[in-house]
């Protein structure tokens, strides 16, 4: 048998354990070691050099203007933290900074309906690119009110109204999701943010009513949107982001936790949808450029991992035409570029 996956845990640089029947190989490596050729226990020292290369790119970006409450965000500002398989936290710049998670909350959503409903909810929303802006109807009448994925508006309302349907306290259960899986009791949801998207959502107000035409969602259109308005406006730090989403770089196993919260074939079909589907139409490039897993917020965060390695969360407000991050992409893109560390 190759010494590689032989089991037995004398690879130099890995060790390894088979799960009866499954045989799901699970990586613990040792935190003082290099990875393709590049000393990652100097995380610190590389995010510190990004956050210091980063600053003249911090104002090249747009806030995202069409949110009064975001709109008033100053543009030059970055935090980055990330947190190794290990638990041990790297940080630079603005992060412990709480700002507006956005779609980033879309992750957690999808976690929650996936464990309540299982392969059932793709019934509801598919799993491909949308290849159109996070908040376009054009393929909703073409394809009978089905969103292409969870993780543009539309899908975002119909795993809404899954959670809804699942859950009697489901805005509750939202926030208390993040808040245990970052280890901080103290997130909450800053309700002007929420007033400011309900009052100028004119937009996901249609796709909802659209997507009600077609029978999609099981629930009121303003009960969806409520509470989509509501985990979208939770507050949360580089940090702490970080930190909530260690559990898909774990194989679906929270931070400090001795209990899985999904399963780790759950953590890999989340995963393959933040490839694929995380940054809006501009995935490709995305997967192009930084090779990670990611979802990104027009709140400036974006939230990734390298599953058997690190989360890693970035914050800059301003935002290229896409709607992602322009400051935390290229930051991103450092990353696994002076780590010599992606999925590809």
């Amino acid at each position: 048998m190759n010494p590689t996956t032989s089991g037995n845990g004398d690879h130099p640089l890995c060790k390894f354990c088979w799960v009866s029947r499954h045989f799901r190989l699970e990586w613990r490596p040792p935190r003082d070691r290099l990875f393709r050729g590049v000393d990652v226990s100097h995380y610190q020292s590389i995010l510190d050099q990004i956050c210091v290369d980063i600053q003249p790119h911090l104002t090249a970006g747009k806030v995202a203007d069409y949110i009064p409450e975001l709109a008033a965000v100053p543009v030059a500002q970055f935090g980055m933290a990330l947190v190794d398989i290990e638990g041990k936290v790297y940080r630079c710049g603005a992060a412990e900074q709480p700002f507006s998670m956005q779609s980033i909350s879309k992750v957690f959503t999808l976690t929650l309906a996936l464990k309540g409903l299982g392969r059932r909810l793709w019934e509801r929303v598919g799993r491909e690119p949308s290849g159109s802006a996070f908040n376009s109807l054009v393929h909703l009448e073409y394809e009978n009110g089905k969103p292409r994925n969870p993780f543009i508006n539309a899908g975002a309302l119909v795993v809404t109204d899954a959670v809804l349907g699942l859950l009697p306290q489901a805005e509750a259960t939202i926030l208390e999701t993040v808040r245990s899986l970052s280890g901080n009791k103290s997130l909450g949801i800053n309700q002007a943010v929420a007033t400011s998207e309900e009052n100028f959502g004119f937009r996901n107000a249609s796709l909802a009513n659209f997507l009600k035409s077609f029978d999609r969602l099981d629930n009121a259109v303003d009960a969806v949107l409520a509470a989509y308005y509501q985990h979208c406006a939770i507050e949360i730090s580089a940090v702490d982001l970080a930190r909530a989403g260690y559990f898909l770089a774990n194989q679906g196993a929270p931070l400090d936790a001795t209990d899985p919260f999904i399963s780790p074939n759950r953590a890999k079909y989340i995963n393959s949808l933040l490839l694929t589907c995380g940054t809006y139409d501009s995935v490709g490039d995305f997967a192009y450029r930084v090779g990670l897993p990611g979802k990104s917020g027009v709140g400036g965060g974006i939230l990734a991992v390298m599953p058997g390695e690190f989360s890693v969360c970035v914050w800059s407000p301003g935002l290229d035409k896409s709607g992602n991050s322009l400051a935390g992409t290229l930051a991103l893109e450092w990353l696994t570029t002076r780590t010599g560390i992606s999925i590809f």
